[in-house]
Order: C-alpha cells, then structure tokens, then sequence
C-alpha cells in the first residue's frame, strides 16, 4: 500500500522527535548520575570530624656527635693465595670445597705419592749403606762411633813409637860404649880392634833407630789416611742423608696443605686430574681482619692518617656497624678521578663482610659536634618517595614535616635537617595521625 508523500514527511517528522527527546533523557540521566558520583567521592575523601587521637611523644635532644669524612668503596681479602703443588702428580683427593674454613697446614689435595715413597725408601738405604761404611772406616783405627782421631792413640802408631823409642835408647847406649872405648885406645888399655867393634856396634844401633823412625812415621802417615777415608765415608754419610731428605720432602709435597687460615674460594681440581707446580689446586682468602679501599677526595688527604678509626656500613646489614682503623694511604692520587685510596682493617669476626662487598665508611676526626636526635619510633619511611617524615607536636596540633635523616645510635636517629632540638614529636599512633590532626598526649 502506497501512502501520499504529505503522509510519509509528517511520519518522518515524528520519528525524528521521538528519537531527539530519547537523547535527550539519556543524557540528563547520565549528567545526574556523574553528580551523584562525584559528590560521593568528594563525600568519602572529606575527612569525617573525628576526636583528639591520643599519641606519645617525646622531645628531640642535642648530642655530641662525631665529625667524619665520608667515602664509599669495597672490600678486598688481607691475603689472598693461589695455592699450587710443589711437584707434578695425579690428584688422588680434595677433601675441601668451597666455602669451606681451613686452618693453617689443613689439607687442601693429596697427590699420588707411590713413586716418591719408594724413591724415599731407596734413599734410606743408601743412608744405612754409608753409616757402615763410616763404622768400617772408624773401626780401621781403633776408633768408636764419633771417636775424636789422635795418631798417638792409633795402636799401629804407638807400636811404632815403642820400637822406635827401644831403639833410640839401644843407639845412645851403643854410642856411649864407643866413645868410653876411643878413651880407652888412647890410653892403650884396650886394643883397636876391640874398639872397631863397639864403633860398628854404635853405627848399626843408629841405623836401627833411624829405620824404627821411619817405621813411626809411616804408621802415622797411614793412620792419618785411615782417617782422610773416614771423613770421605762421613762426607759420603751427609751426601746420602741430603738425598733422603729430599726424598722424603718430595713425600711430604705430595700433601698440599693451606698456608694460612681462611676461606676457600675456588677449587679448580678434582681427583683424577695431573697437576704441575704451575696449577692451581685452591684459592684460599684471608678475611679477618678484612680490607676496605675507600675512595677519598683529594681535598680530604690532609685530614686522614694511620690509626684513625673507622666505622663501616653495607646494604646487606643496614642496621649494623663494622669498626676498623685506616691501615694505608696511597701516596698517589688518581689522576683521572682526582681521588686517593685509603685501606683501612675492619674487624670480621664471623665472616659477615665479603670481598668486593660494596660499603661506605666514615672516617672519624678529633673533636666533634652537635646534632639532634629522636626516637627511631618517630619516623615513618615513605617507599613511594624515599623519604622519612615526622609529626611534629604544636600544642594539641601535629604538623606533618618532612626530614633528613643520619646515623643511628641505638634507639635514636638523627635528623639532619627538618626539626630542630627542643622541638617535640610524636613516637606513637603515627598511622592515626595526618597534617592539622588534633592530638590529646597519653
């Protein structure tokens, strides 16, 4: 069915009506509902009038407090040793690991030691063979084990000496026969031939005392070569006794053993592997008493020296202090970062602090200063801002402050800036409290 076109405008015409006012409803409703939701908002974040918040508080107090310079740096081993053999051999145990505490002359490795036990064992024969050599040699002249040698005392030697002297007096006597009878020829009393005799007598006793001379030297001569061969078989003694000496080191080297007290950091062997003397079969650290190498500006050298004690801090420990005492300044100043390195030792009982831990440490001067403090209850941290932020009491009102804070010193902190001495805070009900809260003190 067709309808005239005056028919088909008006019904276009009133739908369009409809459609506008429909719009028009749905916004008006969603206007009203936005209203009513934000004045709902703004309903719930206007603080509802609450009573006084009941609080403790407590006064910030003036100290005495220490001058220092301050300066980061990191820690670094006192020793720090790559333990490595003294002689080549296949590991054959490694009873410590890492992170193991080992004392000094602990055993870090054990090597094979079969081939040097029985080169030890070949050498204490070779000892054994040279000390009955020496007790052969020393038996030769009559001598006892370490026997002082006199060629008087040799029995050879005073045999010689015996027939020697027998003959030397049979020669005087001769003699003295010759000469009574050379008086007696020139007096006629006895005939020449008779005094041809005594002289023959006289010269055959000399040669007698000369050849039993001969013999004595000839004992001694020999006694004293007996005695050059003792003290070739004693050098041959010494010889033999150096060769078992390192022969047993050569043992006693199989065993790696640490050379001080410490840590092991590193052990890069296992049993199985040969090591020579250039391996290393440990790294062993030294961490008590432990290095601290701080970096100091240049304008701080003059005010830093030997024995100044020091006070440390590390992330890994934020509530605890470690003290030590400059050790080394050197003397050089780096020319790039125009700073100087301070070493200084820092007790480590308990192997709390690590090498190459990084750490700030304040150098404490002579004299000292004032500084306020407060409980450490009365300061709130805000993570979101990485600030810390006290409530300050002003008669029954607490005033929001933002603050500095220090170091801390038992139960109290201190504040660097922000509040003043004096000034009174409160130390209780905190999450309670918010800028312009009233406050009624417990």
């Amino acid at each position: 069915m067709k309808f005239p076109p005056s028919i088909r405008r008006n019904y276009v015409i009133l739908l369009a009506v409809f459609l506008l006012a429909v719009t028009l409803v749905a916004v008006v409703r969603s206007r009203s509902k936005s209203n009513a939701e934000a004045e709902a908002v703004a309903a719930a974040a206007e603080p509802a009038p609450l009573g006084p918040v009941e609080i403790s508080s407590a006064k910030a107090v003036s100290q005495q407090v220490s001058v220092y310079i301050q300066g980061t740096g990191s820690f670094a081993a006192d020793e720090t040793s790559d333990v490595a053999p003294e002689t080549s051999g296949q590991v054959i145990a490694t009873p410590v690991d890492v992170g193991a505490f080992v004392k000094q002359g602990a055993v870090l490795a054990r090597l094979d030691d079969r081939d040097a036990r029985l080169r030890s064992q070949q050498a204490q024969a070779t000892v054994r063979q040279a000390q009955a050599a020496l007790r052969q040699a020393e038996a030769r002249l009559g001598l006892g084990p370490n026997g002082k040698f006199t060629p008087a005392d040799i029995p050879e030697v005073r045999a010689a000496r015996q027939n020697h002297e027998a003959a030397e007096a049979q020669a005087r006597l001769a003699e003295a026969n010759e000469r009574r009878y050379a008086n007696l020829v020139e007096t006629g009393d006895v005939s020449r031939a008779v005094y041809d005799q005594q002289r023959a007598q006289a010269e055959t006793a000399r040669a007698q005392a000369n050849a039993a001379r001969q013999q004595l030297e000839v004992a001694i001569n020999t006694a004293r070569q007996s005695n050059a061969g003792i003290g070739a078989a004693q050098a041959a003694l010494d010889a033999a006794r150096s060769q078992a000496a390192l022969a047993e080191k050569a043992v006693s080297d199989t065993v790696i053993r640490a050379p001080f007290s410490g840590y092991i950091s590193d052990r890069p062997v296992a049993s199985g592997e040969y090591v020579t003397p250039s391996s290393r079969v440990a790294t062993l650290l030294r961490t008590n008493p432990i290095k601290l190498r701080l970096q100091l500006p240049e304008s701080d050298v003059a005010r830093v020296a030997p024995g100044m004690p020091v006070v440390v801090t590390v992330a890994a420990y934020p509530d605890r202090e470690f003290d030590g005492r400059v050790a080394v300044i050197n003397p050089a100043i780096d020319p790039v970062s125009r700073t100087v390195t301070v070493e200084a030792d820092i007790n480590n009982t308990g192997n709390a602090l690590r090498p190459n831990m990084f750490a700030t440490g304040r150098i404490l001067q002579p004299g000292g200063g004032q500084g306020v403090f407060i409980e450490r209850a009365a300061v709130m941290s805000d993570s979101n801002t990485g600030t810390a932020r006290v409530y300050v009491v002003q008669g029954d009102t607490a005033r929001l402050r933002v603050v500095q804070m220090g170091e801390q010193e038992g139960g109290l902190v201190r504040v660097v800036s922000g509040i003043s001495a004096g000034d009174e805070v409160a130390t209780a009900s905190l999450d309670q409290l918010f800028d312009g809260a009233t406050v009624r003190r417990k």
